[in-house]
């Protein structure tokens, strides 16, 4: 049958069973947004206050929902919109297809009216991008977006149609999803077989998890080898939820902000083992004496993250679920090198180095972060913004299940948490869904509660409010000599009559004996509700590794 451009990118969509779609209108999809009138109630539009937050909220329905997020935006400044929150996806990997408008075919290169080059402007940020000049080729390359977003190491596809495109007309016959292989290459048997000695002669084990664990759907496979070589776990910042926090091998984060047991343990185990993880600089810190002693077996997708930043001493490249099942399999029956006096060093270390934090001088952000978790009985979605709030959460919620904690870890991008928080919510009806926000990054994308109200999403935002860039204000009262250099931001904004302009509910928590009431408060609203917590602006994240130190070198206190 013959249809628009407009009409096949839909038919498409459908096929890729989209259900929402968050975007901005404009002039150069008028017939884009034409078509979706009329199919209303196959695909949910969302519309948000900005196209940024059409992004956010794509990236944070992906990572809540295991599904590919769809943004959509206008040409020109629509469309650069969207790049902070690309880089963002791409970052972290995270599978989200954008599409752009485009001025007309005859007028690009012309400096037209809203014309830009955005697939120029997002190459470095996508692992792949498409303009389509002709209607005829629109659906083979919507299809290939949807397979190239989701394929091996997963990240953002852009999709730029010029406006022309949509209104002219070809054949379409409606086809299934491309089949999607998370890693096309077989794994040698020769490849396992080494794998699996290096972890049979293992004594002192530990097992770094990255966000990869999460991607691939490995965290019962993930458990199962922690058990098998009843070796310790450490999870990324990104990998968070990989493995059960409450589970008696698990030692923390690793790295800048990770607990000392797990610095420590990184530091002083034989043979390192890698699983999803990218070995990134916040968590290495000096390279030169990142796990001096240990045998790295580095396991990833991705063959580009092989011998980046740190040298492996072997690796497998392939999805982690198929991999360590594969170890699995190879490792069940043989006999392991014990592990008693290492199990016994590291709960003594669990003993000696726990997460704390001093409890008087006021409310503690740490304090409320535990309330949350007691409160909801871990049954929450966390999504946070960037900066000490980010951090707070990471370190004082326990994250049991994958997919329930969503922060942008590469990027760091400060206006993400309540964009993210809406897609999430809307990918996740059945969770409830806490924006972890510092004051300052709050300020930068605020508009979105607008979207939350409109769309009654029950999503509560928790402001720690310090009145400060806290984070950085932590750096220059460490480490430059107290010089607050524009980052006090002491203002005069009521975050509680701002909620309660856009139609939120909007709460005050200053005293520690009143978190539980407010949080059960909260809940029970099941509306948007933004809760502004007055916290001392000197509370710093600890632990943290200097500039410049070894991990284990981390610092408990100021």
């Amino acid at each position: 049958m013959k249809l628009t451009g407009a009409e096949i990118w839909l038919e498409c969509l459908k096929e890729q069973n989209v259900d929402t779609i968050f975007g901005y209108p404009g002039g150069a999809v008028l017939n884009i947004y034409d078509a979706l009138a009329k199919h209303t109630h196959e695909i949910r539009h969302i519309l948000p206050s900005h196209e940024q937050g059409a992004a956010h909220a794509a990236d944070g329905y992906a990572r809540a929902s295991g599904k590919v997020g769809v943004c959509l935006a206008t040409s020109g400044p629509g469309a650069t919109n969207l790049v902070t929150g690309i880089a963002t996806a791409y970052m972290d990997s995270v599978p989200m297809v954008a599409f752009t408008g485009n001025v007309g075919s005859p007028l690009l290169g012309k400096d037209s009216f809203q014309e830009v080059d955005i697939t120029g402007i997002t190459m470095p940020i996508t692992k792949h991008n498409f303009m389509v000049k002709d209607v005829n080729q629109l659906a083979h390359t919507i299809r290939r977006a949807f397979q190239i977003a989701q394929e091996g190491r997963p990240g953002p596809v852009l999709v730029d149609i010029p406006k022309d495109v949509t209104v002219n007309t070809a054949e379409y016959e409606p086809q299934p999803p491309l089949p999607v292989q998370r890693s096309k290459k077989s794994i040698p048997d020769h490849v396992m077989e080494q794998a699996a000695e290096l972890v049979q002669g293992s004594k002192r084990p530990f097992i770094y998890a990255g966000g990869g664990v999460i991607l691939a759907d490995a965290m019962d496979e993930l458990v199962e080898f922690a058990e098998l070589l009843h070796a310790p776990v450490s999870c990324t910042l990104m990998g968070l939820g990989g493995f059960p926090s409450t589970h008696p091998q698990f030692c923390g984060m690793i790295g800048m902000h990770g607990t000392k047991t797990s610095n420590v343990a990184a530091t002083q185990c034989d043979v390192l083992i890698a699983v999803g993880a990218r070995f990134s600089d916040r968590v290495v810190s000096n390279v030169k004496r990142f796990a001096p002693d240990a045998k790295i077996l580095h396991i990833d997708v991705d063959p580009a993250e092989i011998n980046k930043n740190i040298p492996s001493y072997y690796h497998v490249i392939g999805d982690a679920k198929k991999v360590l099942r594969l170890l699995l399999d190879r490792l069940a029956g043989r006999e392991l090198q014990p592990k008693e006096e290492w199990v016994t060093e590291l709960k003594q270390w669990q003993k000696t180095y726990p997460l704390t934090y001093p409890k008087n001088n006021g409310l503690k952000p740490q304090y409320i972060m535990e309330r949350i978790y007691a409160v909801t009985a871990g049954d929450a979605v966390i999504t946070t913004e960037v900066g000490q709030n980010q951090i707070w959460a990471a370190q004082f919620y326990k994250y049991t299940q994958p997919r329930t904690w969503i922060s942008s870890g590469g990027l760091g991008t400060m206006g993400y948490g309540l964009g993210a928080s809406i897609g999430a919510q809307i990918g996740r009806p059945d969770k409830r869904v806490f924006n972890i926000a510092g004051d300052g990054s709050f300020r930068m994308n605020c508009n979105e509660l607008a979207t939350a109200v409109e769309y009654e999403l029950p999503i509560i935002v928790v402001i720690l409010n310090n009145r400060s860039l806290g984070m950085v204000r932590q750096w220059q009262d460490l480490f430059y000599d107290r010089r607050f250099s524009q980052t006090t931001i002491d203002r005069t904004t009521d975050f509680v009559k701002l909620a309660e302009a856009y139609g939120a509910v909007g709460l005050r928590l200053e005293r520690t004996e009143d978190v539980d009431d407010v949080l059960k408060q909260a809940l029970a609203a099941n509306r948007p509700v933004v809760i502004d917590c007055n916290i001392n602006p000197n509370d710093k994240v600890f632990p943290m590794v200097p500039p410049g130190a070894a991990i284990a070198d981390i610092i408990t206190e100021e």
